[in-house]
């Protein structure tokens, strides 16, 4: 045992000895100086960049054997002396294999290179400086793979080449950077702390790599002048396991993770962006790159999105044409907060130029109150449910600039719609072609405050206070300025402000500053709703125009659904109505001061219903006369026709020609309606009219007395109070006729006729009606 201890111990020495020989030879009589001019020499030949070994090749013993240089540059031809150069590094160092060096061949087992210095740029017309080296590479590729050769194909001492052996145990860069200016774009980005790192580097089989680096890019290439801040600065990580097959020009990583958290200017809060994936393979001799299994996490922060980060996951399969500049995306699963589930594949082309995509998405059926919530941009609605069921699918295509849904079926808390949608990321665009099954706008609408019988009637003529602040504006007009809009909606059913319209058809189009309502038509309660209309945004303040007309509308159910209960209609008929008005402001009482125009309608079929005009009358004409009637009377007053035309200028609607005819009967009248401060005055009056249909015989003196009414009062106010008789005008016309009655019979007996009529009467007219009659006739009498 001793003496086999003693020859290992002797064994070393010797080894020892031997190791310690070589370092001395190969040191006294290698010099690395002799490698400089063949070392220029590859690098021009392979690459064509003209390489400046300013520090002096020397060697390195700990912790390995090596070459080290100081200060390298390298140029591109086309660069002077003075230009700053396309690569330079400030220190590189290369462990070789001791052994194959003792035969003249270079094996390398470790790469160091620090301080690397690459300098990228984009002339004006867009052209590279780096594509002239590529090119270059590329044609001296097969040169490049001989260099490369294992170090078992030996030296060849004639023509001074060395075998180099690809088979390196490190590879490490250091604290390098990279520019990149594109004159074209005027932009500029810097690539700072790149660090580098594979272990066991072959080409023969897949190897550990890292990598790591900072991203800041800015917007302008004046930026240091002006000292402005990146508009990104990302942090950047990422690894996996390298595969060369530099032979085929095939580079495959496996495993990949990569990891970025970027700051966008203006905005608070990183974004971390993640990004995985079984296999990412990019093949130079296809011109192809290819990701398997990949999958894209993402956490966003920004004000708008709301305090917390928003977790969004997308899997996706990649398969990109590099010599075609496109790529498609299949397998596309997009998953986020509260349900949200996106599907689908896209193709993109022209990613180098103006890159367009087309293929398919689907949104399976998820809430969208949360996404609103989320981004401050959810409305009161009267409905709390809606928006909580929303889906759709569609084909798509579309740029950087827009999105075209040219199939579209979407579900909108049970509604359907399809057809088509464009629509500009910039806000600027919107076309639309659809067609849906029903729609109820009042859930979306803001909840309605309590409102009686009488507001109905102010939110069916549009001059109610829509909303608290009632000077606020009602349309954005800012954008509809701006925007270019095609749209077309046809709507087998639509409800809006409690009213029920069907088979509903609208068009809009509009661009440079004017928008313009092309048609709007619906089956209205059994008669037919259309208009016409135009908004000029180019003037200040802005102009609008509408052409209504309602066609034999019928008014009993209408005025049911108006009143917001089940109490029954006053009135029942076909309404024809139409005009034009034309208005100018972005508010409502702006709008309601500035309205002009005209309206002209009537009620044909129709009746008042619950009173009777012809037995009221009948009856006080009978009483005056000193009879009673014995006609068995209708509950309703049936008229032929009630028509008016409305004259409207600044804000207040005039009538000088109400007319309602009842069979015997003629009511007429005149009205007048301020829109701003709502108050209105209308005068009527019923009298007698001579014909084969009259209501009652009366005697000539009687056809010519009209029974008056005033109403007057706002449209806020307590409609018990807006009617009465009126005193001065039937006081003026009866006079005569009355001094006459008086002086056949006693005036006490023509009272004490007249006391039923007039409480009938006071019914109708209102509370005191009957009280101001009696004192205009005991004046008259007296």
């Amino acid at each position: 045992m001793k003496r086999l201890l003693q020859m290992l111990l002797a064994a070393i020495g010797v080894l020892g000895v031997v190791v310690a020989a070589a370092v001395v030879y190969v040191t006294t009589f290698l010099d690395p100086e002799d490698f400089k001019p063949r070392l220029v020499e590859v690098v021009r030949e392979q690459s064509g960049l003209e390489l400046t070994l300013d520090g002096p090749l020397s060697w390195s013993f700990y912790p390995r054997l090596g070459v080290s240089v100081e200060q390298a540059e390298g140029r591109l031809p086309e660069q002077s002396a003075e230009d700053l150069p396309f690569l330079a590094f400030a220190h590189a160092e290369v462990s070789l294999a001791f052994a194959p060096l003792l035969r003249g061949e270079i094996a390398i087992e470790g790469l160091t290179l620090d301080g690397m210095q690459l300098r990228l740029a984009r002339d004006e017309e867009g052209r590279g400086n780096w594509e002239t080296l590529l090119q270059r590479l590329d044609e001296g590729r097969e040169g490049a793979e001989s260099a490369l050769a294992p170090a078992s194909a030996g030296p060849n001492r004639e023509s001074g080449n060395l075998a180099v052996a690809l088979n390196v145990a490190s590879v490490q860069v250091r604290n390098g950077a990279a520019t990149y200016r594109d004159l074209a774009s005027g932009t500029e980005w810097l690539i700072e702390e790149i660090n580098l790192s594979g272990t066991n580097v072959n080409p023969q089989r897949a190897f550990p790599f890292k990598s790591s680096f900072k991203l800041r890019s800015y917007p302008s290439l004046d930026w240091r002048e002006l000292e402005r801040s990146p508009a990104l600065a990302s942090d950047i990580s990422f690894e996996g396991r390298m595969r060369l097959a530099l032979a085929e020009r095939r580079y495959v990583l496996e495993g990949l993770k990569l990891s970025s958290a970027s700051q966008l200017a203006g905005i608070e809060g990183r974004q971390q962006i993640d990004l995985s994936g079984q296999q990412l393979t990019l093949d130079l001799s296809q011109q192809r790159l290819q990701l398997q299994e990949g999958r894209l996490d993402a956490g966003l922060q920004h004000p708008a999105l709301g305090e917390s980060p928003v977790p969004l996951a997308l899997a996706m399969a990649v398969d990109a044409d590099l010599a075609e500049n496109t790529a498609q995306l299949r397998d596309l699963q997009l998953t986020g907060p509260d349900d949200l589930r996106l599907s689908g594949h896209l193709n993109l082309a022209d990613l180098e130029q103006s890159p367009t995509y087309s293929g398919q998405i689907s949104i399976a059926p998820f809430s969208l109150r949360p996404w609103l919530s989320r981004l401050g941009k959810m409305p009161q609605m009267a409905d709390p449910q809606a928006l909580s069921d929303v889906a759709l699918t569609s084909p798509v295509q579309g740029d950087l600039e827009h999105i075209e849904l040219a199939g579209l079926t979407m579900v909108l808390d049970g509604s359907t719609f399809t057809g088509k949608l464009n629509a500009g990321f910039d806000g600027n665009l919107l076309n639309f072609e659809l067609q849906g099954d029903r729609l109820d706008l009042d859930r979306y609408l803001p909840p309605a405050e309590t409102v009686d019988q009488n507001a109905a009637w102010d939110d069916f003529l549009a001059i109610d206070k829509a909303h608290a602040d009632d000077t606020a504006e009602l349309v954005p007009a800012e954008w509809l300025a701006q925007l270019n809009l095609n749209g077309a909606l046809d709507l087998a059913q639509l409800r809006l402000s409690g009213l029920d319209f069907t088979e509903v058809g609208v068009a809009m189009s509009g661009g440079d500053g004017r928008q313009r309502l092309e048609r709007f038509r619906s089956v209205f309660y059994d008669g037919e709703l259309s208009a016409s209309g135009a908004l000029d945004l180019t003037r200040e303040p802005i102009r609008w125009q509408l052409n209504p007309s309602l066609e034999r509308v019928r008014l009993e159910p209408l005025l049911q659904a108006l009143s917001g209960d089940d109490s029954p209609a006053p009135l029942r008929g076909r309404l024809t109505l139409g005009g034009e008005l034309e208005t100018r402001g972005n508010s409502w009482p702006t709008l309601k001061r500035n309205l002009n125009g005209r309206l002209a309608g009537q009620i044909d079929e129709g009746a008042i219903l619950d009173v009777n005009v012809s037995r009221e009358l009948c009856s006080l004409a009978a009483a005056i006369e000193g009879r009673e009637t014995s006609r068995d009377w209708s509950a309703d007053t049936r008229f032929e026709r009630a028509e008016a035309s409305l004259r409207i200028t600044d804000g207040v609607a005039r009538s000088e020609d109400i007319l309602v005819l009842v069979p015997g009967i003629e009511l007429g009248g005149t009205g007048e309606l301020d829109l701003g401060s709502e108050r209105f005055d209308l005068r009527t009056a019923a009298r007698f009219v001579d014909g084969a249909d009259a209501a009652c015989p009366v005697n000539q003196r009687l056809e010519r007395v009209p029974l008056p009414v005033r109403c007057s009062g706002e449209l806020s106010g307590d409609s018990g109070e807006w009617c009465r008789f009126d005193r001065e005008a039937f006081q003026a016309t009866l006079a005569e006729l009355l001094r006459d009655e008086a002086s056949r019979r006693a005036g006490d007996e023509l009272e004490e006729r007249l006391e039923r009529p007039l409480e009938k009467l006071e019914e109708r007219l209102g509370e005191g009606a009957g009280r101001e009659l009696r004192d205009t006739l005991r004046g008259l009498l007296n």
